[in-house]
């Protein structure tokens, strides 16, 4: 069961860093959960992604306190906000539009209500 839990804290990581260039898909969430299945399957994965110098303290802060770094929060408004845009100026249908607009109002929500880091 550890070899499963840190093949998907793996897939996690590669997903992660795949998202540093391609801007829909998160890398901080990724690392997140990388760090939750490696804490199951190797201890010494796990102080690695905990003392990465870039993803460590946002790892460090969400599990300690479910917190987002302010900085991240205004980062996701204004990618969440391109997005938007994308979508309004590709003319995707008024279904379409509505339907993103609700989730992407929800995440925003999601993010905007945890503590800063």
């Amino acid at each position: 069961m550890r070899f499963l839990w840190a093949s998907l804290g793996l897939v996690s990581v590669g997903l992660g860093l795949i998202g540093i260039f391609l801007p829909l898909l998160p890398t901080v969430p990724f690392m997140i959960l990388a760090a939750f299945l490696f804490a199951r399957s190797s201890e010494r994965l796990h102080n690695w992604i905990l003392a990465h110098p870039t993803f460590g303290p946002s790892i460090a802060d969400w599990q300690e306190r479910g917190a987002i770094n302010p900085r991240a929060k205004r980062l996701s408004t204004a990618s969440i906000a391109a997005v938007f845009c994308i979508s309004l100026v590709l003319g995707l249908s008024w279904k379409i539009l509505a339907l993103q607009a609700l989730a992407l109002a929800c995440v925003l929500v999601f993010i905007w209500s945890r503590p800063s880091a």
